[in-house]
């Protein structure tokens, strides 16, 4: 039976939930906000899916389930590469993650700082994956700030020898190496 707080929120052995017009709703553990049910029931699913008690998982896989990358491989390539860092370490694909570690991933040229709240094995979805990290990452640069280099006009045919070398002279400059010959 469920046991109704001076503060409008029932208390379950699911745990808490709060009252209102539409009925109970589950609450979030470490925030007064609500959560959706559907992504109650789904961050329920991936709960039950997860390690148990005193198990751990693979920092490749937990990035993958959580979203950061798009596929494991990538994520192992990441971790081999030396892209992904765990409490200011290079790590190895099977390296263990807990909850409370910062995971630090360099990807698509962008840096990712992401605190582990949830341990989770499985892929899950978007509204679920948000709620298994804390995200402290730097807001991506605007869009008006990365400017297209060597852009051509649709139409304007194949680039004279002109054209091309400024072209290479362009993409010089945003910070890609010169192409062979040492051009």
């Amino acid at each position: 039976m469920a046991a109704l707080a001076h503060n409008g929120a029932e208390t379950t052995a699911a745990g808490p939930r709060a009252l209102d017009a539409n009925g109970p709703r589950a609450l979030d553990p470490n925030g007064p906000q609500a959560l959706d049910p559907k992504v109650a029931a789904a961050v329920a699913a991936a709960e039950a899916a997860g390690p148990a008690s005193g198990e751990t998982v693979r920092i490749d896989s937990w990035i993958w389930s959580v979203r950061l990358v798009k596929t494991r491989s990538v994520g192992a390539a990441a971790c081999r590469g030396g892209h992904v860092r765990v409490n200011g370490e290079r790590v190895k694909p099977a390296h263990s993650v807990r909850v409370g570690d910062e995971v630090r991933l360099r990807h698509d040229g962008r840096e990712r700082v992401v605190v582990v709240k949830r341990l989770i094995r499985k892929r899950v979805g978007a509204p679920v994956a948000v709620q298994c990290y804390i995200d402290n990452s730097p807001p991506p640069p605007p869009r008006e700030a990365i400017a297209p280099i060597g852009i051509r006009d649709r139409g304007t045919g194949r680039p004279t020898k002109r054209d091309r070398r400024e072209l290479e002279r362009l993409r010089a400059f945003g910070g890609h190496p010169p192409g062979p010959g040492g051009r």
